[in-house]
């Protein structure tokens, strides 16, 4: 193997690989990066069993060959390079890296390219394109509602599922619930429900740009998706999902509006004196405002009113403060409510209308 690219050129697919090799053990077959070179073509691949990558630069080459190499040392490598072409190539079992120009020369010891695991693959008519922007925007108003509890890893995904026009994405931990429904223009495929560990969302965040199309296609185990020359997979998390359509509230009696901004920083200012690991918050409803009380600790108590538009009984309501913050975090608008019968069933929070999205919080026993 004998090629020359630029730093840039290289070093901009390489970081990409960082997702997709086992950081915590160099002795893996997984922690290394694979390279071809074919034709005028650079093949660069990187799996640690889970989750796949696959793309390809032009480059000079001068020797078809492979090599395995070490991910986390090319990377530092190539970020400290100056700019310019750089010579790579094989030789006495190393793959070295010489900057054309300059007195630099590194040397990486490799493995046999051969042990490097195939990659799964589907086929080219199985990919289906979305809005970029959109799909992603979507996982954004659920992913925090992702379980992290292992014992129950059907939760620590995101369900996605085909819906009448478009697609349905729900996340809960099973104290919280978010959900949206989205009609999409685009005209998709009908397919079996999925669950999508969350780190399939941050590798297109990074990948994307947040504009045009992402292509993707959806195996019995396996999401792949297509972008900008790049393909990548992640293994699917196989295990029925809960009916999460029971735990939505088909009427609830009370409503109670406020500004979103105005809530979510009274939230961060009573939160400094939440200590306890539940994270207990205390939400007084009256017509004259919302009272936010932080749980007695032995740095204090804060306490904030937020105004509100209510008509109803006054009622105090006990919750995790971050459940009602993070979707704030992400709301669009000016307005949001919170929605509920009785204080100590699940309440929804809703944006202004004409949004697609909503999440229901379960709160906490006032006397536990």
């Amino acid at each position: 193997m004998k090629f020359i690219s630029t730093k840039e050129a290289i070093l901009s697919e390489i970081i990409y690989t960082v997702d997709f090799t086992t950081q915590k053990n160099n002795l893996a077959i997984t922690s290394n990066v694979y390279l071809q070179t074919l034709g005028d073509q650079l093949l660069i691949k990187a799996t640690d069993g889970k989750v796949g990558f696959s793309t390809s630069i032009t480059v000079d080459v001068q020797e078809e060959g492979k090599a395995l190499v070490l991910q986390e040392k090319l990377l530092e490598i190539l970020r400290v390079l100056p700019d310019g072409d750089i010579n790579f190539s094989i030789k006495d079992g190393y793959f070295t890296i010489v900057p054309i120009g300059h007195g630099i020369d590194f040397k990486i010891r490799m493995i046999e390219a051969d042990q490097f695991p195939a990659l799964e693959t589907v086929e080219n008519d199985r990919f289906f394109s979305i809005a970029q922007n959109s799909f992603l925007d979507m996982s954004e108003q659920v992913i925090f509602a992702v379980s992290d509890d292992t014992s129950r890893y059907f939760l620590c995904g995101i369900y996605i599922e085909r819906s009448e026009g478009g697609i349905t994405m729900v996340a809960t931990d099973g104290r919280r619930l978010s959900i949206v429904e989205r009609v999409f223009e685009e005209r998709l495929p009908s397919f079996a429900p999925i669950i999508v560990l969350p780190k399939f969302f941050h590798i297109l965040r990074k990948i994307g740009t947040g504009e045009g199309t992402v292509e993707l296609a959806i195996t019995e185990s396996i999401l792949f998706a297509r972008i900008g020359g790049r393909t990548f997979y992640i293994n699917l998390i196989r295990e029925q999902y809960p009916n999460f359509r029971r735990v939505i509230p088909e009427q609830q009696s009370y409503r109670c509006t406020m500004k979103i901004q105005e809530m979510e920083d009274a939230l961060r200012r009573v939160a400094i004196l939440i200590e306890s690991k539940a994270k207990r918050l205390f939400l007084d409803v009256s017509e004259g405002g919302v009272l936010l009380t932080s749980d007695v600790s032995e740095s204090g108590e804060a306490k904030e009113i937020v105004p509100c538009q209510y008509e109803g009984p006054d009622c105090k309501i006990s919750l995790n403060y971050t459940y009602l913050l993070t979707p704030l975090r992400v709301m669009e608008g000016e307005y949001f409510s919170i929605n509920f019968t009785e204080p100590n069933r699940s309440m929804t929070v809703k944006p202004e209308s004409g949004r697609d999205y909503m999440h229901i919080i379960m709160p906490m026993q006032l006397n536990p």
